[in-house]
């Protein structure tokens, strides 16, 4: 039997020998498509060719892709584990043709592969075009042996291919495997009848899809013939794996069934059983899903990406739950699954440390989660009445979500079992409001690229110079192109060429001015645009520009200076981070700025002070040593064998540019950086903070906003030694001693207040009165903080185990009111401290609430608080 690995190479190494480049897998993460949150489809890193916006030298490739489809139009999410064949993640086997050959090459060397080199049994295999494709059904019928009773037309649903609404678009031709009687499990019921694309049959499966590219469609929906034609397959290899190693279930495979028998020694429950095998196969097919998109860098969070790994992994942890695992397990399995993927995909194994740390994290927040949002969410389903309300309501999900991290594919279910629904679109209308709300917040100005223009290709020329006379190429405002623009718009502008730096890799985009004699323009933001060109969003100062006019295009150069300062900072600190703290150190993501830097990185621990300082003194060793900062553009590959760091997940063309810090540092980096180590004059670490499980940030300053730092620094200890009247070196210590007579004076009046409030208890007890054989105490005490209230009101609860104690004081516009009952008189549960709470809060229009024993109200002070003091004995016994 073939391995997994031997059925990938050979399906490789087949079209190698066809005259393909293979082509290495793309991240999980898409690197410049913003429509898609995961690659999902083999095709994906080659949009760009067939939109006709990239050439990279080759008219045929193929892979094997790492595909993730959870989320939009792929959502599989749901049916994993529930059949043999949906999974998250997995891997697409592809063929690609640009321009080059089509239909007949494309199905011809399907059928060889399948028949000649597989020896899949041609009996087996079924064969579908698109209704009216007779060239397809031709070629099946003449240049294969396949039986022609198993050629069979569909309509559009199932064999045409679509990118989206418009653009290349075209019939496919699918093959099928009949994996024999007995497979499908929906056989016999319901009506349902196995054969070729009928919905949910287990007998009859897609193996390879077989897309031809010939026509765009238009915004009219009208089919136009395509210049160049292409082809675009893609293969399940977890199914073709399945039907080559001769078994009834893709977790039969190696590529899963090792996992599943790490659960089952973890669980102590065999796999086979009805009950819990569905469980088995959510956590071996997710654990492959986390282990591959953390290692391409995606982190668990509340938002994007990170949302969706959280919730597969919660939904793992949530079925592992099922199989009696109450603690952390999944990041034991992470091992397992690098074993088995490391040799296709060898990036994974230097990461499996920081893959299982992840993991282990976000499962041991994820036991407190589901601890204390289920309570909350108990009480909210408790709380609710049908038949009048039977759904739990968006504020109180959005509470869970918000606060606690709750999952609301949990809160679904825990709702479906309590007989109840979600009101899922209050629950949406509060997730938009906050995101509207931390938008405003930041004062985010939008600045948009437009996807479906055309901008003309402009040249980068900034690496050498920020000066540069031009041309005006294209003028914009979002989708429209403008002749001209006037005086205080703000549009995009393209230029023939430009120094100016566009938006990425972690850098801001320069700023500056675009000018000539008869108008001025202000450079906003400088970003990229889908097809690679620079754009630029300017505002019209002056004048009036029209495209074809000559301009000058120059940087700010201080901006331009101190971002490339902070961006060579960059290097130097991920070079001292892996000596200092590790190898394991990778870079999470960056953004420099002329006004600083900010870098993420992998560590699950905070860096202590002595790391700190550490880290600093070497970076600015380098600085002080003034080394050389040289760029080099070389072939990837040779680049790697360099040593450069690569940023793990990011996508690099073949030829890449290589920085270099002296022989500190290596890097593949777009960048802008200056010429020697000593033109960054000083490094500052200003903080270092957790911003992830597993990822922490460091924020940074170098050169002149170093300067300014270390300049208030010194004026701060400056006005500290005045203040101290103490010199430099005896600063602390003076601090140290005024700290320790404070703490002493804090002490002596703590204990003074509470010699006081021994007194004033004693005196208060005076006071009580009985009402109906109950102690009553009901005092105004002006002056005292709530802490004081509810530590005295104890202490009179236990000298007065049959009172009722109400004490009420006012602050800052606000009543409070403390009640406390006697142990003697909460037995009896005639008063009840809560109960108390509640009726003076109705009577004050404040809120309240608490524990039969303690409870409190507050409330805006109305300046009725005596009045409301005078009713309370009518109000606790009426």
């Amino acid at each position: 039997m073939q391995s997994s690995n031997q059925i990938r190479q050979s399906f490789l190494d087949f079209f190698r020998s066809k005259g393909h480049t293979i082509v290495p897998s793309d991240s999980v993460v898409p690197q410049d498509d913003p429509t898609l949150l995961f690659t999902n489809a083999g095709m994906n890193q080659f949009k760009k060719i067939f939109l006709g916006l990239e050439d990279r030298g080759y008219k045929r490739a193929a892979n094997s892709q790492k595909v993730l489809r959870v989320s939009g139009k792929h959502n599989d999410l749901e049916e994993v584990g529930r059949d043999h064949t949906h999974h998250t993640f997995f891997e697409m086997l592809g063929n690609w043709s640009f321009g080059d050959y089509y239909k007949k090459e494309a199905i011809a060397w399907a059928w060889e592969l399948l028949t000649a080199v597989w020896k899949l049994p041609q009996d087996k295999l079924y064969a579908t075009v698109y209704v009216n494709d007779e060239e397809a059904f031709g070629f099946w019928k003449d240049l294969t042996d396949i039986d022609p009773s198993h050629i069979s037309r569909h309509g559009e649903k199932d064999n045409f291919w679509e990118m989206g609404e418009t653009g290349p678009c075209g019939p496919c031709s699918e093959i099928h495997m009949d994996m024999g009687e007995g497979t499908c499990t929906k056989a016999g019921k319901d009506g349902h009848v196995c054969g070729v694309n009928v919905d949910g049959c287990g007998r009859f499966v897609e193996i390879w899809n077989l897309v031809f590219i010939q026509y765009d469609r238009g915004p009219d929906g009208k089919l136009t013939e395509l210049p160049s034609k292409h082809v675009d397959t893609g293969m399940g290899f977890e199914r073709i794996v399945r039907v080559l190693q001769k078994k009834d279930s893709n977790y039969d495979t190696d590529l899963f069934y090792p996992v599943i028998k790490a659960v089952e020694k973890i669980s102590g429950i065999t796999y086979g059983q009805e009950k819990t095998d569905v469980s088995f196969r959510v956590v071996a097919d997710h654990i492959r899903a986390l282990t591959f998109t953390i290692g391409d860098g995606v982190l668990p969070s509340n938002e994007g990406r990170g949302y969706v790994i959280r919730r597969i992994l919660r939904r793992a942890a949530r079925h592992g739950r099922l199989l009696g695992l109450t603690e952390p397990f999944l990041h034991h399995l992470v091992p397992g699954v690098i074993e088995i993927m490391g040799q296709a995909y060898p990036d994974l194994k230097p990461r499996t440390e920081h893959i299982a740390m992840v993991i282990k994290n976000e499962e041991e927040n994820f036991v407190s989660t589901v601890a204390l949002g289920l309570t909350k969410l108990l009480e909210s389903a408790a709380a609710i009445t049908p038949p009048n309300k039977k759904a739990i309501p968006g504020e109180v999900l959005f509470k869970l979500y918000d606060t606690f991290g709750f999952p609301i594919d949990m809160a679904q279910e825990i709702a479906t079992e309590q007989g109840l629904t979600l009101d899922l679109d209050g629950f949406n209308i509060a997730l938009e409001q906050q995101k509207e709300r931390a938008r405003t917040a930041r004062g985010e100005v939008s600045f948009s690229v437009q996807k479906s223009l055309d901008y003309p290709s402009c040249i980068f020329v900034g690496y050498d110079s920020l000066q540069r006379k031009t041309k005006i190429s294209g003028i914009y405002r979002k989708e429209l192109k403008l002749e001209s623009a006037e005086k205080g718009e703000q549009v995009d502008i393209t230029l023939e060429n430009t120094p100016f730096y566009a938006e990425g890799g972690g850098q801001t985009g320069d700023v500056g001015v675009i000018e000539n004699k008869k108008s001025r323009l202000k450079v906003l933001r400088t970003t990229k645009a889908f097809n690679g060109s620079t754009v630029h969003h300017v505002a019209v100062v002056s004048g009036k520009i029209k495209q074809g006019d000559t301009v000058d295009a120059a940087v700010d150069q201080a901006a331009r200076l101190s971002t490339a300062r902070h961006h060579t900072a960059t290097h130097l600190l991920q070079a001292a981070l892996q000596q200092v703290v590790g190898k394991h150190v990778q870079q999470q993501g960056s953004m420099v700025s002329p006004e600083h830097l900010r870098f993420d990185f992998t560590n699950f621990a905070a860096l202590d002070p002595m790391q700190l300082d550490e880290v600093e003194h070497l970076v600015n060793r380098k600085i002080m040593d003034n080394i050389p900062v040289t760029d080099q553009h070389m072939k990837l590959a040779e680049a790697q064998k360099t040593g450069a760091m690569a940023l793990f997940g990011e996508k690099y063309g073949e030829e890449v540019r290589v920085i270099s810090c002296g022989d500190f540092s290596k890097e593949l980096c777009g960048g802008t950086h200056v010429k020697h180590s000593g033109e960054l004059g000083l490094f500052k670490i200003v903080r270092e903070e957790a911003i992830a499980s597993g990822v922490r940030r460091i924020e940074a300053v170098t050169g002149e906003a170093a300067y300014r730092l270390a300049k208030q620094d010194q004026l701060l200890v400056s006005e500290i030694q005045d203040r101290l009247k103490a010199n430099r070196e005896d600063i602390v210590k003076k601090l140290n001693a005024q700290m320790e007579e404070l703490k002493a004076l804090e002490k002596a009046k703590k204990d003074a207040a509470k010699l006081q409030q021994g007194g004033m208890i004693e005196a208060l007890v005076q006071e009580v009165k009985k009402v109906q054989e109950v102690q009553l105490l009901v005092k105004l005490l002006d002056g005292l903080s709530q802490e004081d209230m509810r530590e005295m009101a104890d202490k009179l609860r236990i000298k007065l185990p049959g009172g009722v104690i109400i004490l009420a004081s006012t602050d800052q516009g606000k009543f409070g009111f403390t009640i406390a009952v006697g142990d003697e008189l909460v037995k009896t549960k005639k008063f009840l401290a809560g109960d108390i709470a509640k009726q003076i809060a109705a009577a004050t229009g404040g809120k309240g609430g608490g524990r039969p024993q303690l409870a409190q109200v507050g409330g805006r002070d109305d300046g009725k608080l005596k009045e409301y003091m005078g009713k309370i004995e009518q109000i606790i016994f009426t």
